[in-house]
């Protein structure tokens, strides 16, 4: 069961009833990394997206490794699967290792990966505990040096990776440009383009090309890998343009992956009208006023933050929050943010904001009807 599955959920009293063992979703998750060859990936961002072309570098180079991510593989799904995890022939797995259930720190891995650190569903220093012990637990462990906080936790510098053009990390990024849908750049000399957005994406594909080479890969072999990359489910998923509008769906959820999701969007044009579904009264309360510092310091003065109320999945909370508390506060900062309570209003409500070169974002997570929203927000916008 998951950890938000609380004791007074009637299947969970009838199993103690009956003497039926629980295990929590970590657990049986550390027992299947236990008996492989385990490549775990951590940070507070970019997980999901890191295994996912972790696992794609390492099939393409015929190393046919397993897969456990947060995030369904678009080359998966079109097998006809569910996307998140597959069995690989060979010892390898690569899994995304969790730290807001502390998942994390079950795992035993031959190598782990720490991307970043930011505050998420957890304070800042709670989550360095935590990934002091998952550091403690891998028997070798790279860093993005990039990361004031993760490049405290180095183990071996060599095998670090780094996007600071004075880093002491063996594998560094340079050169980052964004055409359009398209991003290239470098690591250590070698030409990198892959079909995605943003600064982070590049982050995420130098930590997926520093773990492969440690396992024999070349940097030569992951960039061609990466060039066939189709990206994971609601990760800047474009659902279509109508009318100059262009509609991304993206699973942005805590305060940093918001900003990120939005400057990542702003090369496409000239204004970005996001929109935001935070999830959980506990969450978007511990994260109100990073949400509000975050959004606010990466929007131009023409584009626009959006939210609708906040999405209750259900369990014990108190409800003494409104989304529309951030937009308010977002507003005296002087930006431009809107409140529309019932996300179905949407369109109509943005349809004075659209213009003929925009980009509509969708940012949202843990609401499973989210990707059915993105499809009906595309078939209402005028066109």
């Amino acid at each position: 069961v998951s950890t938000a599955v609380e004791d007074s959920v009637p299947e969970v009293q009838k199993a103690k009833q009956l003497n039926i063992p629980i295990l929590k979703r970590a657990e049986l998750l550390a027992l299947i990394a236990k008996s492989k060859k385990t490549i775990a990936i951590g940070g507070t961002s970019g997980k999901s997206t890191t295994t996912a072309m972790l696992f794609d570098i390492l099939q393409f180079a015929g190393l046919e490794p397993g897969i456990i991510s947060g995030a369904g593989l678009v080359s998966i799904i079109k097998e006809g699967k569910i996307g998140n995890a597959k069995v690989g022939k060979s010892d390898w797995l690569v899994i995304e290792a969790d730290e807001s259930d502390g998942s994390i720190v079950q795992y035993h891995p031959e190598i782990g990966i720490l991307l970043n650190v930011d505050k998420d569903h957890k304070e800042v220093e709670v989550l360095m505990e935590i990934f002091t012990t998952f550091k403690s637990n891998s028997k070798q462990f790279v860093v993005n040096t990039s990361h004031p906080l993760a490049k405290t936790l180095s183990q071996q510098r060599t095998t670090d990776f780094g996007i600071n053009n004075d880093d002491e990390a063996g594998f560094i990024a340079r050169g980052f440009r964004q055409d359009g849908l398209t991003i290239s750049f470098n690591i250590n000399n070698i030409e990198f383009k892959l079909n995605q957005v943003g600064k982070h994406s590049m982050e995420n594909a130098l930590a997926a090309a520093t773990v492969a080479h440690m396992l024999g890969v070349s940097l030569e072999t992951s960039a061609n890998a990466l060039q066939h990359y189709e990206g994971i489910h609601r990760r800047h998923q474009v659902m279509g343009k109508k009318n100059g509008v262009l509609l991304v769906d993206d699973y942005a959820h805590n305060p940093v992956k918001c900003a990120v999701s939005i400057r990542a969007c702003q090369p496409l044009a000239p204004k970005v009208i996001a929109w935001l579904q935070p999830h959980g009264y506990g969450p978007t309360r511990f994260l109100r006023h990073d949400f509000v510092k975050e959004i606010s310091s990466v929007l131009r003065a023409g584009d626009e933050i959006w939210m609708s109320e906040i999405f209750y999945a259900g369990g014990t909370t108190t409800k003494d929050i409104s989304a529309n508390d951030l937009i308010r506060d977002i507003q005296a900062l002087g930006k431009n943010a809107f409140f529309v309570e019932d996300r179905e209003n949407l369109v109509e409500a943005i349809k004075p904001h659209l213009t003929e070169n925009c980009v509509v974002l969708l940012m949202g997570a843990r609401d499973p009807s989210l990707e059915k929203f993105a499809y009906t927000v595309l078939e209402k916008l005028p066109g």
